[in-house]
């Protein structure tokens, strides 16, 4: 069978399962991955065109296309990449002797500087999560956790109970890419997960009495994953900006990401060590913690210097 008798369909499998298997790519890339290929996919066959004949021509105008559908910046990039990739794969595996995407620049990324939360809406929330009726020690730990170590939310939640013994002062995280690192953590961390851990072996114990087997997550549930799910956690996050008096619009979990970072370089932590406790594989990307700073310094000086205030009368 030759490349062009394939159903386009298997080629983005095939792909798909390389993905998996050589770059042990996270589930949600490859989730990701699937639909912008698919959506290309679509684009060919209604021009009567396959993937093994597509030429540099086809792809800027599936491009186009998309520019004209009002995608973002962020989301035809990350198309583009999707379709390098997966020709850069058919090259390998001969079913192309050329890449149509290889000379393709995309179209950059447009400067958003990442929302964040001061220290006293953070209290806030966390103060919320204390407060809380149900669940209390869980979603405690958890806004500790995320605030204390600026762990992405997949990490979060799939975070194994192995890692949590003996009352650790770091962590060890699994990250991308299978990557893992250490990240420190807090004193009022570090007692939130004490609570919470003897409250979980508590009810595992109980559980083991009527034998039903012990979690292996420290956020477990009853779902195919295992592990409390990243919907879950955000949806969670929202109902504790609520009762934070927070607008929920501008909560999520990597605003506490972002509120890490951006707490720890105004106080003084230098951009490497945030690179290494984010996980980010390039400085480039922690250093645009260093413009939301730029920018609260200038509202400041704006908002309290007598010369800014002198302009506005």
């Amino acid at each position: 069978m030759t490349a062009q008798d394939m159903p386009m369909s298997h080629w983005i499998q095939s792909f798909l399962e390389a993905q998996a298997a050589e770059l042990d790519a996270a589930r949600n890339t490859q989730l990701a991955y699937a639909r912008d290929l698919q959506n290309f996919g679509d684009w060919l066959s209604n021009k009567s065109v396959h993937f093994a004949n597509a030429k540099q021509s086809d792809v800027e105008g599936y491009l186009i296309d998309c520019e004209a559908d009002g995608l973002a910046k962020s989301t035809r990039a990350r198309r583009l990449s999707a379709i390098k990739q997966l020709y850069r794969f058919a090259f390998e595996e001969g079913w192309r002797d050329d890449n149509p995407a290889l000379q393709i620049k995309g179209p950059g990324r447009a400067q958003r500087l990442p929302m964040t939360l001061d220290t006293a809406q953070v209290d806030r929330l966390l103060n919320a999560a204390r407060s809380g009726k149900r669940d209390r020690l869980r979603n405690t730990c958890l806004m500790e956790l995320l605030y204390a170590t600026g762990m992405r939310v997949t990490e979060l939640v799939s975070l194994p109970v192995s890692a949590a013994r003996g009352d650790p002062r770091m962590l060890l995280v699994r990250g991308k890419g299978g990557k893992e690192r250490l990240v420190p953590l807090s004193p009022p961390a570090r007692d939130a997960l004490a609570a919470y851990l003897a409250e979980w072996d508590q009810i595992h114990e109980r559980a083991r009495e009527y034998g039903q087997p012990a979690a292996k997550f420290l956020f477990p549930s009853r779902g195919k994953a295992g592990h409390m799910t990243r919907q879950r956690f955000f949806g969670l996050i929202k109902e504790l900006a609520v009762a934070a008096g927070i607008s929920p619009a501008k909560v999520t979990p990597h605003t506490l990401r972002h509120a890490f970072a951006t707490h720890l370089l105004a106080g003084g932590a230098d951009l490497r060590s945030i690179q290494t406790m984010l996980g980010h594989a390039d400085v480039a990307t922690t250093e645009i913690y260093t413009h939301v700073l730029d920018e609260r310094l200038k509202e400041l000086v704006m908002e309290h210097h007598p010369l800014a205030k002198a302009a506005k009368t």
